[in-house]
Formats: C-alpha cells, structure tokens, sequence
C-alpha cells in the first residue's frame, strides 16, 4: 500500500487514511488478481473499476462471483452484482464489501488500463532479472 504519511502513530495513519483526498483513495482501492490474471499480465493487485468481474473471498458472500457495480470511494467500499440483502420489506440492497475481500477475475481493459499494466509489468521483469 501506498504510504499516506510519513508518521509511524497508528493514530496519525488512521487520520491521513480517512482523511485521503479522492485521488489517493483510488490507489487504495485495489484488489489482488486472480492466479491466472496474475500470471498472464505479470501484476498482483490492480484498483477495482465498474465492469470488472471479482470474486468474493472472505465474509457471508464467499465464492459469489459478480460484476462491479459502483465504486464508492468515501466509502471504501464496491458493490457487487449478485451480493445483496433483503431490507424488512423485502427489496434487496446491494452488500457493501472492502476490496481487499474479494479478487479480480475478469478485467475490463481499456487503453489506460493496458498502460498501467505494461508499464508495471514491465518494471517487474526489471527487478526479477536485477535479482538474478
């Protein structure tokens, strides 16, 4: 994760993280990919974006596989298609979830989206070869 402060207090971190202006809390919102993506691009974790598909994996919802709805960053939360509960009267509402509880299984690739994964991946290959 991105470092949003300098400090080491807990208490400074948990006020710089809820505090986060809306650009740095896009960062936050990342989700790891799934084995196979992970394998295929060469990257761990990308942001969540509406259209991706995720696959819960932690909570009530575990093994639901779903579309992402919206993205709630003041929140820090996704919502996703297929993980709902009833109110009272019985209209279903969408689960609000972490992104760090689910995993990515499907992108929704657009030009941005293919840069951003190039250019990490390719940094990653750097580094495994400056290794070896």
């Amino acid at each position: 994760m991105a470092r949003l402060t300098e400090s080491k207090q807990p208490r400074k971190q948990r006020k710089a993280y809820f505090q986060a202006p809306l650009h740095r809390r896009q960062k936050l919102m990342t989700a790891p990919l799934s084995r196979e993506l992970r394998e295929k691009y060469g990257v761990r974790n990308l942001p969540v974006r509406k259209g991706d598909k995720v696959r819960v994996v932690r909570g009530d919802f575990k093994g639901k596989e779903g579309e992402v709805v919206r993205v709630d960053l003041r929140e820090y939360k996704i919502y996703v298609d297929g993980v709902t509960i009833e109110k009272a009267d019985k209209t279903p509402v969408f689960r609000p979830l972490h992104p760090s509880k689910v995993e990515i299984i499907e992108l929704k690739l657009d030009d941005w989206r293919r840069k951003i994964i190039e250019r990490r991946g390719v940094s990653r290959e750097a580094q495994v070869e400056g290794e070896g």
